[in-house]
């Protein structure tokens, strides 16, 4: 891979880029081993707090250094993308989405994104060498965005920007750049659990900054493939896919403002859905319903069986 030593330079032209293509912040980081990190993650996992998610168990040199995930990497570059909009449904007794799954999919969305971003930055800078990655790769997303100062882990475990709150998502560049590297701020969670003591399946660790996702609504609509456990009868808040209660009592997302994107815009149909008309969903109408959606992830299947698990079926 080439050498580069201007690194005010690429940092200006990364920063500018990321402004023009609707990113929200962005941070830079040294691509290094995450020595404090990685006891953190293995402590977790050997505590089993992952559930059935054996992936996270995967590529686990991998997820701590991004040299070996992205060979010649010196940078990630961190970047978060607003996705915060208060529509809501109609009818208040409907089964509920998390609001980063009204719109289309972000995977797809962001790593649209991303590519623009690096063939532009190629143009601007000459040729270098590196990956985009948005929630798909063995990256440990949140902690890259506390080294590079985007914000601190709050207790329920998510990112919160100081001057933007939480409802975003996450994005890196892994390349051979070097640049104006960014430092971790200040955690500003203080004696506030509103997070902790929201939480109606008592996911957060007493003093939060440990999820248990084994309890989590998000994990048991998503993550989970068996089913649901009748311990969580009555907890789900008409949660089907994801959970947003964390982030709902969180102080600092008084500062979320509506994003701006129209691919993360929710369509009438669906805020329009009555409760009735979700529990006669078909496979034909989830198909057309969430086409290039993320609830795709947890199939016809998966959704309908949080759906019946609401309704004691």
């Amino acid at each position: 891979m080439t050498m580069y030593t201007n690194t005010a330079f690429y940092t200006n032209v990364f920063e500018i880029l990321a402004r023009e293509l609707g990113f929200t912040a962005i941070g830079f980081s040294k691509a290094e081993k995450m020595e404090k990190e990685a006891l953190h993650l293995e402590k977790w996992l050997n505590q089993g707090y992952h559930g059935e998610m054996k992936y996270m168990e995967n590529y686990f040199d991998l997820r701590i250094d991004p040299r070996k995930l992205v060979p010649g990497a010196k940078s990630v570059v961190s970047l978060i993308f607003n996705y915060y909009n208060p529509d809501i449904q109609e009818d208040p007794s409907a089964p509920k989405l998390s609001i980063y799954a009204y719109g289309r999919d972000y995977h797809k969305v962001i790593k649209k994104k991303l590519k623009k971003f690096v063939r532009l930055a190629q143009e601007e800078i000459g040729d270098f060498g590196g990956r985009v990655f948005v929630d798909s790769a063995p990256v440990m997303e949140r902690d890259w965005a506390v080294r590079s100062g985007l914000g601190w882990m709050g207790k329920n475990t998510l990112l919160i920007h100081p001057r933007r709150g939480s409802y975003f998502f996450l994005a890196e560049i892994i390349c051979d750049l070097p640049f104006t590297y960014n430092h971790p701020i200040k955690d500003y969670c203080g004696t506030c659990r509103k997070c902790i003591d929201a939480c109606p399946t008592n996911a957060f660790s007493q003093n939060g900054y440990q999820l248990e996702a084994e309890k989590c609504i998000s994990y048991l609509t998503i993550e989970l493939k068996s089913k649901i456990p009748e311990v969580f009868t009555g907890q789900m808040k008409n949660y089907v896919f994801g959970c947003d209660i964390c982030q709902q009592v969180c102080p600092w997302n008084r500062f979320s403002a509506n994003h701006s994107e129209p691919d993360f815009l929710p369509t009438e149909k669906l805020l329009k859905m009555t409760k009735q008309e979700w529990l006669e969903l078909t496979e034909e109408v989830f198909d057309q319903l969430f086409a290039g959606s993320a609830v795709k992830r947890a199939k016809f299947t998966g959704l309908k069986r949080n759906i019946d698990f609401l309704n004691n079926k």
